[in-house]
């Protein structure tokens, strides 16, 4: 069965974003002979999955080709793990065909909803078994920040531009306290949340804000400290493409409902327990993204789309 999860290497591993500078593993390195092409290319029937990239591209992918193998056992569906090429949003490969499903957070959802009906099957359950995640704004241990608002006139970090955990959470954390971009030293984009961490760590950020899963290790190891900690919202989760068929759509999206990662795959699992979806997937719909369907707009993250909905 592992056969018919087939790896898509359309771009070298360098470009799938990240950052310049020193670069921190939570683990393990995986060979990158494991990311070898497994076929010359995709067939019309394999099922393309996209992701947003959390840690590197080479640990995101081993996390999740077990997961596509447990897919293929559960639907009888091949699929493929498809990378977003360098300067690409997922949600635009989603919209325009280049993948029919894709592990993303609200933003992402939210943009490709509107732009293309795309549907959200399923939300991932966090450690605790909840379907809802927060975003932490981490520092150094020796910082002298020790309070959200002393961020003003320091220079804060965020993961991707479209990362709902990496930075519309942390943009609404800004704003509950009357912050805005303007009211910081400097900002920028890292494109992922390790390499968020990472610019804390060399010192080039004063602040990152960050997914809470990786923050709290990060915070456990003594690397980083945390600043502060949002309010919950609606978890990340998995969205296909409006395109893809409805009974096969509906065939992933009971796999997904059923997939325990406790029980029989989490020997075959790398580190699952450190993505977004820990104990699995409960039921999703569009409606559980109201709240943050609010605040993308009201921080003006949607603005050539306005009136398309």
């Amino acid at each position: 069965m592992r056969g018919w999860v087939l790896i898509l290497v359309l771009v070298l591993l360098g470009g799938c974003g990240g950052a310049d500078g020193p670069v921190i593993d939570l683990s393990e390195r995986i060979d990158d002979r494991e990311l070898q092409v497994m076929a010359p290319q995709a067939e019309d029937d394999v099922i393309r999955v996209g992701f947003e990239l959390r840690a590197s591209p080479q640990e995101d992918a081993r996390q999740y080709l077990p997961f596509l193998h447990y897919l293929a056992a559960a639907t009888g569906q091949r699929f493929s793990l498809r990378f977003t090429p360098s300067g690409v949003s997922l949600d635009r490969e989603l919209a325009q065909g280049r993948v029919q499903l894709a592990l993303m957070g609200a933003v992402g959802y939210i943009k490709t909803h509107r732009d293309s009906g795309a549907i959200i099957l399923a939300r991932g359950l966090n450690r605790e078994g909840r379907d809802k995640y927060r975003s932490f704004i981490v520092v150094t241990p020796e910082s002298p920040l020790r309070q959200l608002d002393e961020l003003r006139g320091h220079r804060l970090a965020f993961g991707s531009r479209d990362s709902t955990q990496g930075h519309l959470i942390p943009r609404i954390m800004l704003a509950r306290i009357g912050l805005g971009l303007q009211d910081l030293a400097g900002y920028a984009y890292t494109g992922s949340h390790q390499a968020c961490a990472n610019a804390v760590l060399a010192g080039r950020f004063d602040a990152c804000g960050m997914q809470d899963t990786m923050a709290r290790d990060m915070a456990k190891a003594g690397l980083l400290r945390v600043l502060a900690r949002s309010r919950e919202y609606p978890s990340s989760g998995v969205v296909a493409s409006a395109g893809l068929d409805a009974g096969l759509r509906e065939r992933i999206r009971e796999a997904l409902l059923a997939f325990d990662p406790e029980a029989d795959y989490m020997g075959d699992f790398y580190h699952w327990e450190r993505t977004e979806m820990p104990r699995g997937f409960t039921r999703a719909s569009d409606a559980d993204y109201a709240e943050l369907r609010r605040w993308v707009r009201r921080l003006g993250l949607l603005p050539a789309m306005e009136g398309r909905e």
